[in-house]
């Protein structure tokens, strides 16, 4: 098993890799030529059990995201991602088991009930990479990265209650409501304090690598301590990663550098592993299906109906939600002219970004998880009914998802021509509030700096440290010149730098500049001080030398 899995991991990197330089999609090329490969003679099924999906493969994912998400853009957004990421999954699971149960009558109540919840959450991967790459508007990517959060610990909550039912079994709470309430309130409260913990203890490290170490389990272990207390398991991960991404700030450029390209590399891993283990299972979940008596075109008929109707209720939910999101937020504007508010009122999404959300309903890793974790037998220990076709049409509506909607939705986005010039102007105006953050904070270091060393040249040092020329200053002198102090110079650059990262987090904790605008420059200023740290290590080497 180690084996194969080593290979996959090997062919689906190579794939990517494939894929980027030209364009496609990856996530589809990975799932296309795994269907292939898995009807090449001898191959064997890789199947891995869902426990160690869902426990090592989903929590990394979340918490990557959550880490680079704005908690603040999410609370901004927080009623259309409600709506997207519990109320719709919700409506999916029960539309998806009335018409399997009731009306085609080809599954039990409970049966129906576990497939509709397997289906109902969406993956945002593929959306969200083809969103980034086409410029899609920044709220409209809030929406979709957070009800990618929020969906699966209300559709894993169903499967919960799903399969307790059909199995038998009692849950923690048997009321529904209270049971998701329990679990999804208390899982990010939980989250939240494992965050400030987790950061309380990376504060005192001083080694990157151990940052980085910790930052690594902390999912695993979040999720692990969550499902042990019955709690839920994705909102303690979300959350978590909620807390460690605003505290993110605190650390030592090294350690952030670092733990940002090792997230980044755990996620390329996981994306590229979970893909091409979707398509190899397809053949296989086929075969299962057709084992148990499932005639195959039946199959691919009762899977495209449910496609159908997935897809369906997805569009007439969200169109529907527009609607009457748009007449609630005319009546705030109504209010706000008598009645003001603390926060500006966010816009809702126009028509075009509501089509493209309505379309980005592709499913993956949860989908592919909890339906190879349906139970094989009943408390009674009697065989799950209908088992295998609830794996073969989750699988089928999966694959579907990826390849009818994901083929679709650059050509879509690229004919609605959505228009994104507010989010240019927006990043203009956050940019120029941060330039002017850091400019005065330089200028206060600067002038601290002067104050402090009011001998003759080192008004220079500061004058080179605040322009273009600082670099060049530390290397060469100008001619004529006596040569720059650069123990003052690198002394200098240093309270420079942290200055600004001061007065960058300053601005962002008092709203006026937001998280995404804050991890692009302050990346930016990590890139400089390791530059400069590495240059003051020379330095060193240079006098030892001698």
């Amino acid at each position: 098993m180690a084996t194969q899995i080593l290979i996959v991991m090997m062919a689906a990197i190579g794939l990517t890799i494939f894929a980027e330089a030209r364009q496609f999609q990856a996530p589809l090329l990975l799932v296309i030529v795994g269907m292939i490969v898995s009807y090449i003679p001898g191959i064997p099924p890789t199947e891995i059990e869902p426990e160690i999906i869902l426990g090592l493969v989903l929590p990394p994912l979340l918490f990557s995201a959550a880490l680079d998400f704005s908690f603040f853009s999410f609370m901004r957004r927080v009623g259309s991602i409600a709506n997207l990421g519990i109320f719709l999954v919700t409506i999916t699971a029960i539309v998806v088991s009335v018409l399997l149960s009731g009306w085609l009558t080809v599954l039990t109540i409970p049966g129906a009930l576990i497939l509709g919840a397997v289906i109902a959450p969406t993956d945002a991967v593929s959306a969200i990479s083809i969103g980034e790459r086409l410029g899609l508007t920044k709220r409209l990517m809030t929406v979709l990265k957070g009800e990618s959060l929020v969906n699966d610990a209300a559709a894993l909550t169903l499967f919960t209650l799903a399969t307790a039912a059909a199995t038998g079994e009692k849950t923690f709470i048997s009321n529904g409501v209270l049971y998701f309430l329990f679990a999804a309130g208390l899982g990010a409260i939980l989250g939240l304090i494992l965050g400030n913990i987790v950061h309380a203890i990376r504060r005192k490290l001083h080694n990157a690598t151990m940052v980085t170490a910790l930052t690594i389990i902390t999912p695993f272990a979040a999720y692990l301590l969550a499902e042990e207390l019955h709690m839920s398991g994705v909102m303690c991960v979300v959350f978590t990663g909620f807390a460690l991404g605003f505290h993110a700030t605190d650390l030592k450029f090294d350690g952030r550098i670092q733990q940002r390209e090792v997230m980044q590399l755990v996620d390329a891993l996981l994306e590229a592993f979970v893909f091409s283990y979707l398509g190899l299972q397809f053949r296989f979940v086929l075969e299962g299906a057709i084992s148990s008596g499932t005639d195959i075109w039946s199959l691919f008929k009762l899977s495209g109906l449910t496609l159908a109707v997935v897809i369906v209720v997805r569009i007439v939910w969200i169109l529907c939600s527009a609607a009457l999101g748009r007449l609630i937020h005319r009546r705030r504007l109504a209010r706000a002219k008598t009645h003001p508010p603390r926060r500006p009122l966010a816009d809702p999404l126009s028509w075009k970004e509501n089509l493209v959300l309505s379309w980005s309903g592709m499913r993956g890793v949860v989908t592919v998880a909890a339906a190879a974790g349906t139970p094989l037998l009943t408390s009674t220990g009697e065989a799950l009914p209908d088992r295998d076709l609830i794996i073969a049409i989750a699988f089928l509506v999966a694959i579907g998802t990826l390849i009818f909607q994901g083929l679709s939705l650059p050509w879509l986005i690229g004919w609605l021509k959505i228009d994104s010039s507010s989010d240019a102007a927006y990043r203009v105006d956050q940019f120029g509030i941060a330039r002017a953050a850091m400019i005065k904070a330089g200028k206060e270091a600067a002038d601290r700096f002067r104050a402090a060393h009011p001998e003759a040249g080192q008004s220079r040092v500061a004058e080179l440290v605040l322009s273009e020329s600082q670099r060049e200053a530390m290397l060469k002198p100008r001619e004529g010149e006596a040569p720059i102090d650069r123990d003052l110079m690198f002394t200098l650059v240093r309270d420079v730098q942290s200055a600004r990262r001061g007065a960058l987090i300053a601005e962002r904790n008092a709203g006026r500049l937001n998280d995404e605008a804050l991890r692009e420059l302050l990346e930016g200023i990590d890139l400089e001080q390791a530059l400069m740290a590495r240059r003051g290590q020379n330095l060193i080497d240079q006098q030892s030398a001698r």
